[in-house]
């Protein structure tokens, strides 16, 4: 089996679709089919069942996907290891959100920039399901999830600790300087980040348990973080996101404490061997959350 066929198959078969795959290796159409089409001559199988416009993987090409992306993650390992000497190389693709890039990450990132420099680092913004599908679909290396949950299927995960919450509004509001209960916040206007963020949708379940509820929606944590401020309503958002402005006094921690845990984690494919540069990161992430507390 040649390499440069199982390049193609595993990218047909994780986005299941010979046009965008096409796009993605930047080939013709009809050269992503032709070598589809002598890999399966090779193999004596059919990869793919042809439904019309859609394809899907056939019983042998589910068999086969898994090996192909250990044949490619071993022949990038190796590629690596060859070229790099010894120094850690390659590109990684995060999936991230808002919280980590702005508050925890920096720091990671400046040390792979002046430490690792060769180590090339692409994050992209997504929450929850959106991460889990493109680290499922290869699209991300590793991905961080912030979830009441710890396990998911398809992925491996390391739990890299507790990520604290905290209740803010503006420091007049009638909230604040009193015990609360989760009925206590029903009357009150609730401010959030978009739907899908675990936060936000735990809370949100939490108050729906006892009445329906409607949050004023706001496209980002600093948005949302501004409108408490300003007196427009009580925010459940990230502790290490609104730590400056709870020490200037901006806005106050209300007292509530949420009846869920959220995990910071890091994520990736089921069964991928993570290579060298992949491994420094999770490690060094370890390290720097760890020592963030």
């Amino acid at each position: 089996m040649e390499l440069r066929l199982l390049v193609t198959f595993e990218k047909v078969a994780t986005v299941l679709s010979f046009t965008r795959a096409a796009a993605e290796l930047k080939y013709a159409q009809s050269s992503v089919t032709s070598q589809i089409r002598a890999l399966e001559s090779s193999l004596g199988a059919e990869l793919f069942d042809r439904l019309g416009s859609r394809i899907r993987l056939t019983e042998a090409g589910e068999r086969l996907l898994p090996y192909a992306r250990q044949i490619l993650e071993l022949a990038d390992e190796a590629r690596t290891a060859v070229s790099s000497a010894g120094e850690p190389e390659g590109t990684l693709t995060v999936g991230t959100m808002e919280s980590l890039t702005n508050h925890r990450l920096p720091p990671l990132l400046e040390l792979f920039h002046h430490r690792y420099p060769k180590v090339r680092l692409s994050f992209r913004t997504t929450i929850g399901d959106e991460t889990r599908q493109a680290l499922h679909q290869g699209t991300y290396d590793l991905g961080f999830l912030m979830e009441a949950e710890t396990e998911h299927p398809g992925l491996e995960t390391e739990v890299l600790g507790a990520e604290p919450l905290a209740l803010v509004a503006a420091p007049d509001h009638p909230l604040t300087g009193r015990p609360l209960t989760t009925a206590d916040l029903l009357p009150v206007s609730l401010l959030a980040t978009e739907p899908g963020c675990a936060y936000r949708d735990l809370f949100e379940r939490e108050l729906t348990a006892l009445a329906p509820v409607t949050f004023m929606e706001f496209g980002t944590i600093e948005a949302t973080k501004r409108a408490a401020a300003t007196g427009l309503g009580v925010a459940l958002l990230p502790e290490v996101t609104v730590a400056a402005e709870l020490s200037e006094g901006s806005l106050v921690r209300l007292d509530w404490q949420p009846p869920f845990t959220l995990w910071t984690q890091l994520a990736w494919r089921a069964g991928k061997r993570l290579p060298a540069h992949a491994r420094l990161f999770l490690e060094q992430t370890r390290k720097l959350l760890a020592e963030q507390g």
